[in-house]
């Protein structure tokens, strides 16, 4: 498994200061930034779409960011096109929203784009095993999604450690991410259970410290005994 790391989310971040924030925490140890799209139909909020991840791709290859893009909408074999062009290193689709998984992934494939598949808290896990070797990315959602600051379901714990299980008996190398309630005092036990991507919104973008203070508390945290 990978060295457990944090994705910042910029679903929380200051969009007035969207750039100098998300190189904050680039400068912090990121390597993912998270954006997440949301359409106001399969969640109940809007955000943003690929407009946004076009103006940060240059700064993402200038820091060498992984722009890691959760959709979180109806039909997403829609935008998918959009995204990629856009320049979405990752793309996550959920199984929830895509009755033809396969073809929605190997769509995302031949973009040249990695693919990720991503599950609600009540999805029942067998829903993701027929195309877990076809992705590099698998997303847990921890909350449901919706969103920024709802508290970590603690059955998720028990989530991420069989889906750790799944990926090494297939001998994926495949990322587990985990996305909702995640703070630097559950940090370290999400990633014992398996997770190396944990996506962070307003533990890392918040009034309380700066982004890099924050940053250091997660790294701290995760590197602890």
């Amino acid at each position: 498994m990978q060295k457990p790391t944090i994705a910042p989310s910029i679903l929380s971040a200051d969009f007035s200061q969207l750039g100098v924030q998300v190189r904050s925490a680039a400068l912090a140890g990121a390597k993912y930034i998270h954006i997440d799209v949301m359409d106001g139909h399969f969640v109940p909020n809007l955000t943003i779409g690929p407009l946004v991840t076009a103006a940060l791709k240059p700064l993402a290859l200038e820091m060498g960011l992984i722009l890691d893009v959760h959709l979180m909408i109806e039909k997403p074999e829609l935008l998918i096109p959009d995204f990629a062009k856009a320049g979405a290193d990752i793309l996550t689709v959920h199984v929830e929203a895509c009755p033809h998984l396969h073809r929605t992934l190997q769509q995302i494939r031949e973009l040249g784009v990695k693919p990720g598949v991503a599950l609600n808290p009540a999805t029942m896990l067998f829903a993701v095993a027929p195309v877990m070797s076809m992705v590099d990315y698998v997303l847990v959602m921890s909350v449901n999604p919706g969103f920024g600051g709802q508290s970590y379901i603690p059955e998720s714990t028990a989530r991420i450690r069989l889906l750790r299980q799944m990926l090494t008996e297939l001998n994926s190398t495949a990322d587990l991410s985990v996305d909702g309630g995640v703070k630097v005092d559950n940090a370290k036990m999400i990633a014992n259970a398996g997770a190396n991507v944990l996506v962070a919104g307003s533990a890392v973008f918040n009034a309380k410290a700066s982004i890099a203070e924050n940053m250091a508390q997660f790294w701290q945290a995760l590197a602890s005994e």
